[in-house]
């Protein structure tokens, strides 16, 4: 019995090129040639980096929004322009995806409770001090 190796694809060797080829193959119609499993994987990625993004971009705003409510001492430009940084950066993500708008807002309060842990762990304030559930919105 001969057990076939996988070699490996374009996809595995050089994913610029893949791409490339996958482009060109979908432009002129060749869907015969293209890598199906490797182009559903990549799209599939791709909806789930979309959400990671809007989480993470999230997360860091909700720690300087709290941040710059619960210690006004400590205020500073840099904060500030991060807040405007992430709102401006969140409004251009749900501009281009606004698919993802309802995943903010059901994901709303689960998103501010990590982003709270986060910002007692820098601040070194107690979890108390911060509301328990969000008094921003979306």
């Amino acid at each position: 019995m001969v057990t076939q190796i996988n070699s490996p694809t374009l996809y595995d060797t050089d994913f610029n090129l893949w791409i490339e080829a996958t482009v060109k193959q979908l432009k002129s119609g060749d869907f015969q040639e293209i890598d199906i499993d490797n182009l559903i994987e990549k799209i599939e990625s791709m909806g789930k980096s979309e959400k990671r993004e809007l989480k993470s971009r999230f997360a860091v705003l909700m720690m300087h929004l709290l941040k710059w409510k619960y210690q006004p001492n400590k205020r500073s430009n840099s904060w500030l322009n991060t807040i405007r940084e992430q709102r401006l950066q969140l409004s251009l993500l749900l501009q281009d995806s606004p698919s993802l708008n309802p995943s903010l807002e059901q994901e709303f309060n689960q998103w501010y409770h990590y982003s709270k842990k986060e910002a007692g762990k820098e601040t070194k304030l107690s979890l108390d001090m911060f509301p328990q559930s969000c008094t921003f919105t979306v």
